[in-house]
């Protein structure tokens, strides 16, 4: 029996925009693409909002607004949680190229002019979902990439060596040999041989022995 298709919770976006007729809009448009918003009248509710624990991953925020404005707002965001940065999309009537510069350059992610258009908007929301879940996915390599790592750092340590048999003890308290050590710790793989110290005694034991 086949398990059931795991259901993916609704993305937050943090709709902030000081205008209530944009507001509403763009929170009726947010709601009816699938997204849960989370709405802020101006700059100072909305950083309230993203300094909570749980922010919304995804942000609609206008440039000029009371309080905090926009690229100040995305630069403090970006500040504070740089491991986990929100996706900003900032709505400005500025489009002179400078503006533009510098409104990324302070950590907005994307920029829709106003008027905005809704279908604009909700594709520029959807690249920002595939980039977070890039950034997801790539964190989650990393994790795997350092864990892997570690293991492979266990060689590095101390090992419990028989002054003797030069056989290895390992966590359980098992002896075993070298390579079957290594093998259980690492990727590395053997290939067997004779030494020349080991060649020569071999011969002269094999000399020694009656015929």
């Amino acid at each position: 029996m086949t398990g059931q298709p795991k259901i993916r919770p609704r993305i937050k976006v943090l709709v902030a925009e000081d205008d209530a007729v944009s507001r509403r809009l763009i929170q009726a448009s947010v709601e009816r693409w699938g997204y849960e918003p989370v709405v802020a009248e101006d700059g100072d509710a909305a950083w309230k909002i993203l300094s909570a624990p749980d922010p919304p991953a995804l942000g609609v925020v206008d440039w000029m607004m009371p309080g905090v404005d926009g690229p100040t707002l995305c630069r403090r965001a970006h500040d504070r949680r740089p491991a986990r940065p929100a996706y900003f999309i900032l709505l400005t009537a500025r489009v002179s190229r400078e503006d533009l510069i510098a409104g990324l350059a302070a950590g907005a992610d994307d920029y829709v002019t106003k008027p905005f258009d809704r279908a604009e908007l909700r594709a520029r929301l959807e690249v920002g979902v595939r980039t977070l879940d890039l950034q997801a996915e790539l964190a989650s390599r990393v994790r795997e990439l350092e864990q892997a790592l570690a293991q492979v750092k266990q060689l590095k340590g101390l090992l419990p060596i028989c002054m003797y048999c030069k056989r290895i003890r390992d966590d359980r308290n098992y002896w075993q040999q070298v390579e079957s050590y290594i093998r259980q710790h690492s990727e590395a793989e053997f290939t067997h041989g004779i030494c020349p110290d080991c060649y020569g005694k071999l011969g002269e034991r094999t000399q020694e022995e009656p015929l």
